[in-house]
């Protein structure tokens, strides 16, 4: 299966359940971040920023700093929205947009603070 069939048929699934939840769909707006930076395991300032002023490992970049705090050091993709911090339930989407800033479409578990993504594009 093609990655294009893979990510409509997510899409659809996502949607579909989105639907069935009965959860209000709602557009979140922030940066795609890592969970270490933004939830301060390792920044003090929810940034990556002061990660890449510190921190030669981190890359040069937000989008590489998030890609190695994801991948090497156990933290997971989430939308930083100004104080507010949210999981992302579709990593693999969340991980094309490391890094940055996006509008997302979808549900909001508020037990978990979990969005259920339907649609992310990059915020204009």
């Amino acid at each position: 299966m093609t990655r294009r069939a893979i990510y409509l048929m997510s899409s659809v699934i996502g949607i579909a359940s989105l639907s069935y939840a009965g959860e209000a769909v709602r557009t979140f707006r922030g940066e795609v971040s890592d969970s270490q930076c933004a939830m301060n395991v390792h920044s003090l300032t929810h940034s990556h920023q002061e990660m890449l002023k510190s921190k030669g490992l981190m890359g040069g970049t937000s989008a590489q700093c998030a890609m190695q705090c994801a991948k090497q050091m156990g933290g997971e993709f989430v939308l930083a929205a100004g104080k507010e911090v949210y999981r992302l339930d579709n990593q693999p989407e969340a991980e094309k947009f490391a890094g940055q800033r996006v509008k997302i479409s979808g549900s909001l578990d508020a037990k978990t603070k979990t969005i259920h993504m339907a649609k992310t594009e990059p915020e204009k």
